[in-house]
């Protein structure tokens, strides 16, 4: 009847926790984005940007995407760790339930005894030695009662734990995107200038050879031949830098894809474009990021699971209540040992109370309290840090395409003005180095014109990372979650 009333008790108080219960920090996000007007972009509605890199119509781009998600072991890593915190979440929750063991054991037991023996009309102490055999086997249970939320806190932090790498798992997932499209759009970018380079060594090397020729036929001098040799050099050595440079990204694209690094080299040898932007891209609202950004959601997490485990601490501030029991036979020989009611049992109820600790409860609850002041102060920070990134790569975007479009109106000009100088050139109406500064210019604001495009694509891939773009849910963490839910039903039922 007591253990009843326990039990009973256990269920009227099912209900009580001690310990505050999590609410979600009031955030005051800004309406609308500093450079909401940035070019390329639109706001209002909230974005959606889950697949984003499908918006650059590129099959390569496409296949490195997938393959990357599939074998990246960064990614791996990160999925390992959701797998350990639900296997932490179903070891707390385990705490609900009784826990009951089986003990069998079979011991030979030499002792010494002491007999009385009759010599010479008395009797004397007589020590001998003797050898027992002893059988036993038992079930032994104890059911913690969560009278005060010690055990709930502790699943309600471990679930926040689990949601915290789930997060994390994310934030890993749209880091990796981020990456491949940024080195596939730099092996492309890098491409073209070094396709800019070899038609401008083949200028060079005309412009050289038709210098050698006047100089033969005393139209030029030495020193403009020395001059076109020169401007030959340079732009030849620009393609070393550049190779090393595709070979770099061709490399890293690799182990990204979980490959070696080299095992690329076959298929991205051959140059492709640039992924070109498109014509808007919509950024939605600032509060958009509180539930897109993953890094976000991962620290409100980590804060609610930091204030679960001080409502844990403090219920050891009061009484643990348990049930106990224990049953099983004993016997001397194996033989003896029955199925049936054991040859002793007990069963009953234990409290255990704090009574002096040395203020190591009240020490362990400010450790608690002051983890929740450093994961809400990480919160505020994140949502900071995510606004931060998002205008600077809306401002990134807008910019590099103003940069490209004056960069590409600047090579028109240039490229008149060096065919003017080549035709007055020849014709004797200029000398030389007209040609070379022609030259010179144009190809430098060609290489310029190739990196700014370059950097235009890298800047909404950037802007895509910022606004939490990233792969959907995927089946498995749907999953998960759905096995979370459905095992918390079924505790609670």
């Amino acid at each position: 009847m007591k253990a009843l009333t326990t039990i009973a008790l256990s269920v009227a108080l099912a209900g009580c926790a001690v310990g505050p219960n999590y609410r979600r920090p009031t955030i005051a996000a800004p309406t609308q984005w500093n450079a909401a007007d940035a070019r390329g972009t639109k706001s209002g509605a909230p974005v959606d940007v889950d697949q984003w890199w499908q918006s650059f119509h590129d099959a390569e781009l496409d296949s490195l995407i997938r393959r990357a998600v599939a074998a990246n072991y960064d990614l791996a890593q990160a999925t390992a760790r959701v797998e350990e915190a639900r296997a932490a979440v179903g070891q707390a929750r385990s705490n609900y339930n009784p826990q009951i063991n089986a003990n069998t054991s079979a011991t030979r037991d030499r002792q010494v005894g002491v007999g009385l023996v009759p010599s010479s009309g008395r009797v004397s102490p007589v020590l001998f030695p003797y050898e027992t055999n002893k059988y036993s086997g038992d079930l032994s249970l104890s059911w913690e009662l969560d009278l005060f939320g010690r055990i709930r806190r502790g699943v309600e932090a471990a679930k926040d734990d689990l949601a915290a790498y789930e997060q994390d798992r994310r934030n890993v997932l749209v880091a990796l995107l981020g990456d491949v499209g940024r080195y596939y759009a730099s092996l492309r970018g890098d491409q073209l200038r070094r396709e800019i380079a070899e038609k401008n060594i083949a200028i060079a090397m005309d412009t050289r050879d038709l210098t050698r020729d006047l100089a033969r036929a005393g139209q030029a001098t030495e020193r403009d031949a020395a001059q076109a040799e020169a401007q030959l050099e340079v732009v030849c050595a620009q393609v070393p830098v550049i190779n090393t440079n595709i070979q770099m990204s061709i490399h890293r694209l690799g182990v990204l894809l979980g490959e070696a690094p080299g095992a690329l080299e076959e298929e991205l040898a051959t140059k492709g474009p640039i992924p070109p932007a498109p014509p808007e891209v919509p950024t939605g609202v600032p509060s958009d990021l509180l539930k897109r950004r993953p890094d976000i959601q991962r620290a409100e997490a980590q804060l609610a699971a930091a204030t679960a485990r001080v409502g844990e601490a403090k219920a050891d501030y009061f009484p643990r209540f348990t049930l106990l029991g224990n049953a099983g036979r004993e016997a001397q020989q194996l033989h003896d040992l029955t199925l049936g009611l054991g040859n002793f049992f007990s069963v009953g109820p234990a409290v255990s109370v704090p009574v002096f600790t040395g203020g190591k409860i009240r020490s362990n609850v400010a450790v608690q309290d002051a983890r929740v002041k450093e994961a809400l102060a990480a919160y505020h920070s994140a949502i900071l840090n995510a606004f931060e990134e998002t205008e600077n790569a809306l401002v990134s975007f807008g910019n590099e395409q103003d940069r490209r479009d004056r960069l590409s109106a600047t090579i028109a000009a240039e490229q008149d003005a060096f065919e003017l100088a080549s035709v007055q050139y020849r014709a004797g109406l200029s000398d030389f180095l007209t040609v070379l500064d022609a030259q010179r210019e144009l190809y430098a604001n060609q290489d310029l014109l190739a990196q700014s495009q370059t950097q235009v694509t890298s800047s909404l891939i950037g802007l895509y990372k910022a606004l939490g773009g990233g792969w959907s849910v995927s089946v498995r963490d749907r999953d998960l979650a759905t096995r979370v839910v459905d095992a918390d039903a079924a505790g609670n039922r």
